[in-house]
């Protein structure tokens, strides 16, 4: 690891001013205690800071973990309290555990797999829930449900409980945040908004909901987690493991190519999975990388990953401090959790997939539909989308666009698109169907320059093709085989079921050729 650089010490201690009330606030969207969020926002970065690849991503707690962290564990523990505190911790062992072994089985390309319809739309879908779960705080409304929308719609429909001076409170936070980095980028609205709460709270009586009290201390190892919740826990972990590499991912390819630096996505997933770990073994709960933090990491002049360290120590080095926090009014937390997700309540992104491919949108309206429906547990959201894509590909992998034409006695066949096992009977039936409706045609030529792959199943299905229509003494020739695909055929055509097939001289049966020339246009189109 390279040596720590000046630019490095002054920005992580930037981002760690910054990183402690948002530590706190995404705790309570979690559902864990707010000290544990800044045992995360301490453990994360340094042990992430030793391993990952990009020089800017800064880890630590970050909205939609958090959402995904309170949506696996909100609909059957109690939250808010130690037990609570302790399932999170182990979720976030599962987590890094898994991003730790994608990583080291050199499976980091799955960072590229994930559709952008899939990731816009649960996107959105989240930046809803989390602003919807704030507003009962950010109000001062009191209500008793785990599911963000319905918390949301509920403080909305008591404008009689309303409380009015935090809500100029964290309309205030949320308004700095958000219109702070106009003035500048680098400008730390989240630290200047937070900060001016907590003194207005030390110095008036306000006479609203404030965080509580904070334990001081520093960080302490444990392993005393639920074990026996493992199991009911997994799917969640390699969910938010899988998910939540998406926001990372982006930020340090971003960098990456902004800088023009190689950026390793195995070492990133390993580096992201011993900061879960690490988190979870000092008590915190499943982390991720933020791009706001990253953001003003890389303007403040980091460039090196000792600015991580240095965010993890200064943050581990106000954990003494941190009773002096317990008067952060909650409504100056929620408009700082708002304020994070105004970026992401966009749905042009979403409806523009619409012009794209209708498909496409199909499975968007499904993601951004099924996280709502299935809020708080938003994972269901994902795996929909996910399993929806699948089924798009499949429905167009099926597809076989079969163009068709005569000129005198032949029959001219031009596939378009994947000759595989799924598709390959099409091409039979449809040239088996155009000569019972031609009974004059008594020759075929298939042009095949437009199929992108042909797969064993395909190349059989070809072979049979030429060999059912030569004993009908319909003569079969295929012109323009792919150079990739050329060997396979040539190798199947070559072949019968028991081994190789000499061709006897005159014999119909056999009376094929492979060539690559492409054959002339259409001259009559088909009826």
């Amino acid at each position: 690891m390279v040596r720590p650089t000046r630019g490095d010490l002054v920005a992580g201690i930037t981002v760690a001013l910054v990183l402690v009330p948002q530590a706190i606030a995404y705790a309570l969207l979690a559902g864990v205690p707010p000290v544990h969020g800044l045992y995360a926002a301490a453990a994360a970065p340094i042990v992430a800071g030793l391993i990952g690849s990009s020089p800017y991503l800064q880890t630590g707690p970050v909205a939609l973990t958090s959402l995904l962290t309170f949506g696996a564990l909100a609909p059957s523990i109690a939250v808010g309290t130690e037990d609570y505190a302790a399932h999170a911790a182990l979720l976030a062992l599962i987590v890094g555990a898994t991003r730790f072994a994608v990583g080291a089985f050199k499976g980091g390309f799955v960072a590229y797999l994930m559709s952008q319809p899939v990731v816009a739309a649960f996107t959105l879908a989240a930046a809803v829930l989390i602003a919807g779960s704030q507003l009962p705080a950010l109000l001062g409304v009191s209500v008793a449900s785990d599911n963000p929308l319905v918390a949301g719609v509920v403080a909305l429909s008591k404008p009689g409980q309303w409380a009015w001076v935090g809500i100029g409170i964290g309309v205030a936070v949320l308004l700095v945040t958000v219109f702070g980095k106009r003035l500048h980028p680098a400008f730390p609205g989240a630290l200047v908004g937070s900060l001016a709460a907590l003194v207005l709270a030390k110095l008036v009586t306000l006479g609203v909901a404030n965080v509580g009290s904070l334990p001081s201390g520093f960080l302490v190892p444990s392993l005393d987690l639920p074990w026996t919740a493992t199991p009911s826990l997994l799917l969640a972990g390699v969910v938010i493991a899988l998910v939540g590499f998406a926001e990372p991912a982006s930020i340090a390819r971003q960098y990456a190519s902004a800088d023009r630096r190689h950026w390793d996505p195995d070492r990133e997933f390993m580096g992201q999975g011993l900061a879960n770990l690490g988190s979870g073994l000092f008590g915190g709960y499943p982390v991720g990388g933020s791009f706001s933090r990253s953001a003003l990491n890389r303007l403040s002049g980091a460039r090196t990953r000792w600015s991580g360290v240095v965010t993890g120590l200064a943050v581990l080095a106000t954990l003494p401090a941190a009773p002096l926090l317990s008067d952060m009014p909650k409504a100056a937390l929620a408009g700082l959790i708002i304020a994070s997700v105004v970026p992401l309540l966009n749905p042009d992104p979403v409806w523009r997939t619409r012009s794209f491919s209708p498909a496409q949108f199909g499975v968007a309206v499904v993601t951004f539909g099924v996280s709502l429906a299935a809020a708080p547990r938003v994972q269901w959201g994902v795996i929909a989308g996910v399993a929806c894509a699948l089924v798009v590909h499949l429905w167009r992998e099926l597809r076989l666009d079969i163009e068709t034409w005569r000129t005198d006695d032949v029959l001219n066949v031009r596939p378009q698109g994947v000759l595989y096992f799924g598709s390959a009977p099409l091409l039979e039936t449809r040239i088996l169907a155009e000569l019972a409706d031609h009974p004059s045609l008594d020759r075929v030529k298939l042009h095949l320059q437009r199929l992108g792959r042909i797969d064993l199943t395909g190349a059989l299905v070809l072979r049979a093709i030429t060999r059912d229509l030569a004993r009908a003494h319909v003569p079969v020739e295929i012109q323009g085989v792919q150079p990739h695909c050329q060997r396979l055929v040539e190798s199947v055509f070559s072949r019968d079921e028991v081994g190789y097939t000499r061709r006897p001289e005159n014999d119909l049966a056999h009376d094929h050729r492979v060539e690559d020339t492409d054959d002339s246009s259409p001259r009559t189109a088909d009826a």
